[in-house]
């Protein structure tokens, strides 16, 4: 399957590259939880994830009791959380958030969902607009939309280009691809102020393509600190940047 919504970047049907990633990041319960508790006050009801993956936050949710459907575009994904103990008997869905016939394939979900969230996905996007303007006609009205992506063109390097992202982001210029009709923005800030050096050690001073699983190991050991070095920042500068919008109209 070749996604004819991705025109200059190839897609990639079997990801290896962003399997290895992931499955590095699976290693890291403390910042999967840490990223968990920093979207979970803004989930209720009924949640969709955009981009499952392998589930390295969905089983943050399914452990905590939430109502969750599950997506990927990538059948490689989608096989691996149904067989996955951890979230196999949750529902999974092939969902691709920027398809030209979205309003004829998925019109069945649409207004069904309390929150939908999508945690690393629309900087893989060609029209990460389009992809908003979708998630949103997902939501019932006063459901809430929650985007994370990675921060700051200048960080971009050997792993942004292996990942397949098309750009990084800042607080305002995901505002700005946020601001779409119904959508109401309720809070944005930066997120992972401490990870800003890692990524930019590893992959572009070390020219890493994959983030290494002992990296990230080390890495988990020190989130306690790193989310106190949130705190000191006030979340004003990070590796990521969050953004959650309310809908504002049924």
């Amino acid at each position: 399957m070749i996604s004819n919504t991705l025109h200059d970047m190839e897609f990639k049907e079997i990801d290896l590259e962003g399997e290895e990633t992931l499955i590095a990041i699976s290693q890291s319960g403390s910042f999967n939880k840490w990223m968990y508790d920093a979207i979970a006050p803004f989930c209720k009801g009924a949640v969709l994830e955009i981009g499952s993956g392998i589930g390295n936050i969905s089983r943050e949710f399914i452990a905590h009791g939430h109502h969750i459907v599950l997506s990927d575009i990538r059948e490689q994904y989608r096989d691996f959380l149904r067989r996955s103990p951890e979230t196999k008997g949750t529902q999974v869905i092939d969902l691709d958030i920027i398809d030209v016939d979205f309003d004829l394939k998925h019109g069945e979900l649409a207004g069904k969902f309390d929150c939908v969230f999508a945690l690393n996905v629309i900087e893989h996007l060609s029209d990460d607009r389009q992809a908003v303007i979708n998630m949103m006609k997902l939501l019932k009205g006063g459901g809430h939309l929650i985007i994370l992506v990675p921060a700051y063109q200048f960080l971009f390097n050997n792993f942004d280009k292996e990942l397949l992202h098309y750009r990084r982001y800042t607080r305002r210029s995901l505002l700005e691809v946020m601001k779409v009709p119904g959508a109401k923005m309720l809070t944005s800030r930066y997120f992972n102020f401490a990870g800003i050096f890692g990524w930019f050690f590893v992959g572009r001073i070390l020219g890493k393509k994959i983030i290494p699983a002992a990296h990230m190991r080390s890495f988990n050991k020190l989130v306690p600190l790193f989310k106190l070095a949130d705190k000191l920042v006030m979340n004003r500068i990070g590796l990521s940047v969050v953004c959650v919008a309310e809908k504002v109209w049924g």
